[in-house]
């Protein structure tokens, strides 16, 4: 198991990551809410803790079926994934977090009553889950670059077909089920919830490409390109 624990400045996060989030696109919002933007910001630079952790396994990729058996499970991870990962020789599984502290203070937002704050924090949370997703890319390419090895894009269980029950078996293949100190709920909602999990593609043969948002109809996606 490879993992990191992450403060906000090794994030790389820029503004126009939260406004685009937030739903400004390429705009910039009013002066009030970058305001606050900013106080939200320099405050949770003061204690976030983000992680990260991966771990490789060998596998088996039925592309035919969809299904992808690994340490003893089958993940079913739907056509549109299943044609991405193939070629894979074998197979990072992950899981990213803000962390606890961040969902404690998303609720203290919440319990507090303002709606704009908690806005922004929400918006704020899900870069922090990304970004420290796209680290542990960065510490995987530092493990497969040696080999000469190359990844594929990083899928989650609730996109491009793999249904979020996925999570159930994902999980079980950590060791103690609880990866970074996530946990699920009996419906596979992930405790902290600004968090992503999913399993990458490795070998010499494999490519990281854009995601195909053609390919998959799921409009809400937070992948999806928009116009």
């Amino acid at each position: 198991m490879t993992g990191g624990t992450l403060g906000y400045e090794d994030l790389n996060i820029a503004p126009s990551d939260i406004y685009t989030q937030m739903g400004y696109g390429g705009s910039v919002p009013d002066d009030m809410t970058v305001i606050e933007t900013e106080k939200i910001v320099d405050e949770i630079k003061r204690w976030l803790k983000a992680r990260y952790c991966f771990f490789i396994s060998d596998g088996h990729l039925d592309e035919a079926d969809s299904i992808l058996e690994t340490m003893g499970r089958k993940l079913m991870l739907g056509k549109v994934i299943a044609r991405q990962l193939r070629g894979s020789e074998r197979y990072a599984f992950f899981v990213a977090t803000a962390g606890v502290a961040f969902e404690e203070y998303q609720h203290k937002l919440m319990a507090a009553g303002d709606m704009v704050k908690v806005f922004i924090a929400d918006a704020v949370g899900s870069v922090i889950a990304e970004k420290a997703a796209d680290c542990m890319e960065q510490g995987l390419e530092t493990l497969l670059e040696p080999l000469g090895w190359k990844h594929t894009n990083r899928f989650s269980p609730g996109y491009c077909g793999w249904d979020v029950s996925g999570q159930q078996q994902l999980f079980k293949m950590f060791p103690d089920g609880k990866p970074c100190g996530v946990t699920l709920s009996a419906s596979s909602l992930m405790t902290p919830i600004k968090s992503v999990s999913g399993v990458i593609g490795l070998g010499p043969k494999v490519r990281k490409l854009e995601y195909s948002c053609g390919l998959c109809g799921l409009t809400q996606c937070y992948k999806r390109k928009r116009p």
